[in-house]
C-alpha cells in the first residue's frame, strides 16, 4: 500500500493548484487521474490558448444553489494573483477583450508552469479510483493501481462535459457515500437546438443582447443547422433561465426605422431596409416579400420589427446541446456542507472539495479556470 499525507483525486487545473500548494507545505502528496496525461482540458480550453483568468472576477458571475459560496476564495485568490503567478512563470498573455488574460504562446505554458509547480508529487496517470473509505488513522483509496492510504482527501475530479477528453463521475459519488447531497447536473456554457430559427441560417453570427430574467447579457449570436450557439447563447445556458428573449439589433429601434423608411424610400422592400442593419439572408428570411414598404401598414411593420428586436425561445422549444460538447455543468456537490473558507467537508473531516466538482459554474471567460485556481489553492493550504 502506498501512504501519503495527501491525496488528490483528478489532475486537473483544481487538482494541480491544490497539490502545488500541500507540497509547499512540506506534505506528502499523491494525485490520481484517469486519464493518460494531466490537465487535458486545460490544453483545450480557449481554443488551445487558455482564457486562464479575469479581472470581473466576483459572485455574480458565479452560479448554483450558492454562488455566494465563491466569496472567500475569490478574496483570497484574485486575478492579480494569477497574472503574478503568471509573470513568475514567464506566460506571455494578450488581452482579447479587457480584462479577459489568454496565453500568446497556448494552453501548454500554464500546463508546463503547474506541472513544475507540482513536481515532487507522485502523479499516477491511467488510475481508475474505484472507491474511497475512511477509518481510524485516515482513508484507504482503492483503483485499479493498487490501494492507497491518506491522511486527507481532496477531490478535484471536475464536471462530466466534454466527454471525448475522459470523464467520470467517481467525484459525486464518493461526496454521495460520505453523506453529501449532489444537486443534478446539466450541460451549460453550451449551444441550444431550437425551432424558432431556420437552419438556412448557419454560419451567420449577430451581435445579440439576451435577455435571462432580469438580466441582459451583450454578445455575439452564431446561427448552427440545429438552432443558436456562440459567446451570447453560452452566457444565457450558465444561468437559470426560462423563456430566452433575444434583441439581434440592441442599439437600433427596427420598428422606427422602417417606419420612416416607408415615407422616405417608399420603393425599397423590408427586407432591403432591414439589410442595412442586418445580414442580407437573415433580413430576406425575416421578411422574404419583395414588394414595397409604402404597402405596409405600421402594424405589419410592428410585427416584423419584433422579430428582430423581441425574439422570444420559449423554454418548452430549448434544448441543451449536451454533455459532449458542454464547456462546463451546472450541479455538482452540494455546497451547503462544505466550508467556504477551507474546502473541507462539513460531515466528514480530512475530505475537500476543489473545483467544478463541486455546485458552482461560471461566466464564459476564464472564470471557471479562476475558480479551479482558487478552490485549489484553498483546499491545499487546508488539507
Amino acid at each position: 500500500m502506498k501512504k501519503y499525507d495527501v491525496i488528490i483525486i483528478g489532475a486537473g487545473a483544481a487538482g494541480l493548484s491544490a497539490a502545488a500548494v500541500a507540497l509547499s507545505r512540506g506534505r506528502r502528496v499523491a494525485i490520481l487521474d484517469m486519464g493518460n496525461v494531466p490537465a487535458r482540458k486545460i490544453s483545450v480550453s480557449g481554443g488551445g490558448r487558455c482564457n486562464f483568468t479575469n479581472n470581473a472576477v466576483a459572485a455574480n458571475r458565479y452560479f448554483g444553489n450558492n454562488p455566494d459560496f465563491v466569496r472567500s476564495a475569490i478574496a483570497r485568490v484574485k486575478p492579480n494573483d494569477i497574472l503574478n503567478w503568471a509573470r513568475q512563470n514567464n506566460i506571455k498573455w494578450t488581452e482579447k477583450s479587457p480584462g479577459q488574460y489568454f496565453c500568446v504562446d497556448g494552453a501548454n505554458v500554464i500546463v508546463d508552469a503547474l506541472m513544475h509547480d507540482a513536481h515532487g508529487v507522485d502523479i499516477w496517470t491511467s488510475t481508475v479510483v474505484t472507491g474511497v473509505s475512511r477509518n481510524l488513522t485516515g482513508f484507504l483509496i482503492q483503483s485499479d493501481q493498487g490501494d492507497f492510504a491518506a491522511q486527507s482527501v481532496i477531490v478535484a475530479t471536475g464536471g462530466i462535459s466534454f466527454s471525448a477528453l475522459g470523464v467520470s463521475d467517481i467525484g459525486y459519488k464518493i461526496a454521495k457515500q460520505f453523506g453529501h447531497k449532489i444537486i443534478p447536473v446539466r450541460p451549460a456554457l453550451c449551444a441550444i437546438a431550437t425551432h424558432v430559427f431556420a437552419s438556412d441560417l448557419s454560419g451567420i453570427s449577430v451581435d445579440t443582447e439576451i435577455c435571462v430574467g432580469r438580466e441582459k447579457i451583450r454578445d455575439y449570436m452564431l446561427f448552427t443547422h440545429f438552432g443558436v450557439g456562440g459567446p451570447a447563447i453560452y452566457r444565457a445556458t450558465v444561468r437559470d433561465f426560462n423563456d430566452i428573449i433575444i434583441n439581434m439589433a440592441p442599439d437600433t429601434n427596427i420598428f422606427d426605422i422602417l417606419r420612416r423608411a416607408k415615407t422616405s424610400n417608399g420603393r425599397k422592400s423590408v427586407a432591403g431596409i432591414l439589410s442595412e442593419t442586418l445580414p442580407n439572408k437573415l433580413a430576406k428570411l425575416i421578411c422574404s416579400d419583395t414588394g414595397h414598404i409604402a404597402d405596409y401598414k405600421d402594424s405589419e411593420l410592428q410585427k416584423i420589427a419584433e422579430k428582430v428586436n423581441h425574439v422570444v425561445i420559449p423554454r418548452n422549444d430549448i434544448t441543451l446541446h449536451g454533455m459532449p460538447s458542454a464547456e462546463v455543468v451546472r450541479g455538482g456537490v452540494d455546497t451547503s456542507q462544505i466550508s467556504s473558507k477551507t474546502m473541507e467537508s462539513m460531515i466528514c473531516p480530512g475530505l475537500f472539495f476543489a473545483g467544478e466538482v463541486m455546485d458552482i459554474a461560471g461566466d464564459l471567460g476564464g472564470f471557471n479556470l479562476h475558480w479551479a485556481w482558487a478552490s485549489g489553492r484553498v483546499a491545499g493550504e487546508n488539507a
